[in-house]
């Protein structure tokens, strides 16, 4: 099958060798002719800019645009939907706001275009692993776009089944790696949702190394101080505990190359679908004390010291003569 695909990071030209390996045609471009060359020796078809892209591409197109979130997405979108022609399609695989994509789905509707959301997990991992697809929009185009989705998706692999399906679940794709979850906006909705819960994940794991590595600070009791082997730890929960999972995996592996993880700086950025999650349980009255909180953290990670600590301090010194331990 044939696929255009506009932005060649990090995600982007690896969806594209993924696609290209299993004998789709792609037809690339980026604002950095480089990528596109290098992608273009790999095999790809390169494209100088979206009119040589969409000439390139026979109707019905489909173009996947792997950029991210936006300006410069809803820029490039916007100028395709000049370019392209009834019946082609139009994909966002990247991180926005399913608000904008039911705008859209809408705005391409009334000039005769398909738009898809297609939220897209598997990082840069994916290119061997295969992408998790979380999809919105017509089901017919969906279906259309099937043999891409099946390609980039990790498939069933040596997954066990989940005891309690039944055997007409065989026929979702949901045991492949995508989904179909409902109409424009869906998938980026369940993306969103999705990272809301990875952000919570990786903060319980933050915090339970934190307070192992911290059990042999002088201020615990001699007789309950603890010098423990995080990295093996680590290493022995990914073989049959509960918490065992593809994070764990990671973290493992980060604290074999570096226990002490000095390598890396603290500073946490959050690529929006922390906090969208958060608003759309407010807007929802859904409580998600856990998944406010592990943003709340990312927030505080780009401080050395927040004013609202210093004031915790001094008033704890104020009132109790405590004066805080300098680390």
């Amino acid at each position: 099958m044939q696929l255009g695909m506009v932005g060649l990071g990090r995600m982007g030209g690896n969806l594209v060798r993924r696609l290209m390996r299993a004998g789709h045609e792609c037809v690339v471009f980026d604002a950095d002719a480089g990528t596109v060359e290098k992608l273009a020796g790999d095999g790809a078809v390169p494209a100088v800019d979206l009119d040589a892209l969409v000439a390139q591409l026979q109707a019905p197109r489909a173009v996947w645009v792997m950029l991210p979130h936006g300006r410069i997405t809803e820029e490039t979108i916007a100028a395709l939907a000049g370019r392209l022609s009834p019946g082609d399609m139009i994909i966002d695989g990247g991180n926005t706001h399913f608000h904008d994509d039911v705008r859209r789905a809408a705005e391409l509707r009334a000039k005769g275009l398909h738009y898809l959301d297609v939220g897209t997990s598997g990082g840069v991992w994916g290119l061997e692993r295969g992408y998790c697809l979380m999809i919105g929009g017509e089901a017919e185009v969906v279906r259309h776009l099937a043999p891409i989705f099946e390609t980039l998706a990790p498939g069933v692999g040596d997954i066990e089944r989940t005891p309690a399906r039944s055997a007409a679940a065989e026929t979702s794709s949901a045991e492949r790696g995508w989904l179909h979850c409902g109409p424009a906006g869906a998938g980026h909705f369940v993306k969103m949702i999705h990272n809301g819960i990875e952000y919570g994940m990786m903060q319980a794991m933050a915090e339970g190394f934190d307070i192992m590595r911290s059990a042999s600070k002088p201020q615990v009791p001699a007789e309950r101080r603890y010098e423990l082997p995080v990295a093996d730890i680590a290493e022995l929960w990914r073989r049959g505990s509960v918490v065992s999972s593809w994070l764990l995996d990671l973290a493992a592996d980060a604290l074999a190359e570096n226990e002490s993880l000095s390598s890396y700086s603290g500073v946490v950025q959050d690529s929006g679908e922390g906090r969208w999650t958060v608003e759309t349980a407010i807007e929802e009255s859904v409580p998600a004390e856990v998944l406010t909180a592990a943003l709340y953290t990312r927030f505080r990670s780009r401080q050395d010291h927040t004013y609202a600590e210093k004031m915790l301090s001094a008033l704890r010194y104020k009132f109790g003569g405590h004066v805080e331990i300098k680390k």
